[in-house]
């Protein structure tokens, strides 16, 4: 009685999904159907502005960016995507400034896991959504995202100047001033020293 009661329990179970399978299907027949015609559509084709295609440097009008080669990017990239080459320049008021030299990125092993954008502190990258990446050849998928010339460094204006001079001129003083005040407490200390002795000397 009860394998009865088992076998006829499948067999409703199995009519069900069968029924709601062909209700799918069903639907499907009278979907209305949609072709994409790529690339007779290029033009107006619309890509998802979320899609990753492939990463770049974010350049404003002016053709500058903000990537301070810090290397974060390339240390959190997983597959090791990234390469980043710096050297190092003389600014204006005579301190040394590492800047980006070359900036190197290898479409053909990226992951678009995305962490080189969100870790970057700068917002200086982001992944475009140009999906039309095909090449020939694997090393043309490593790609320079500092496309464009590196700037110098822009000369220091009047009041920059002057206010660097001060600065300058203060820490001086305030060394010297140290100075003076370590060798005065170094006298006293001293003195401290020989009236202790003298009076030790007395008792």
């Amino acid at each position: 009685m009860g394998s009865v009661k088992e076998y006829f329990s499948s067999l409703g179970s199995g009519i069900t999904s069968l029924i709601k399978g062909m209700q799918v299907t069903g639907k499907e027949f009278i979907t209305p159907k949609i072709t994409e015609r790529y690339p007779e559509n290029r033009d107006t084709h619309k890509v998802p502005g979320r899609f990753r295609a492939v990463l770049e440097l974010i350049y404003d009008a002016e053709g500058n960016h903000k990537c301070i080669a810090c290397g974060i990017c390339e240390r959190n990239c997983p597959n090791g995507t990234i390469t980043l080459t710096t050297k190092m320049v003389d600014t204006p008021d005579g301190k040394k400034k590492r800047k980006l030299d070359r900036y190197q990125y290898d479409l053909g092993s990226c992951t678009f896991c995305q962490l080189c954008v969100t870790s970057c502190p700068q917002n200086a990258l982001q992944f475009s959504n140009d999906f039309e990446q095909a090449t020939f050849t694997r090393d043309k998928l490593v790609k320079k995202l500092n496309y464009l010339p590196e700037k110098e460094e822009p000369a220091p204006t009047p009041e920059q100047l002057e206010k660097m001079r001060a600065e300058k001129e203060a820490k001086i003083a305030a060394a010297k001033a140290a100075m003076e005040a370590k060798k005065a407490a170094q006298v006293a200390a001293d003195k401290n020293t020989e009236a202790s002795a003298t009076s030790s000397e007395n008792q």
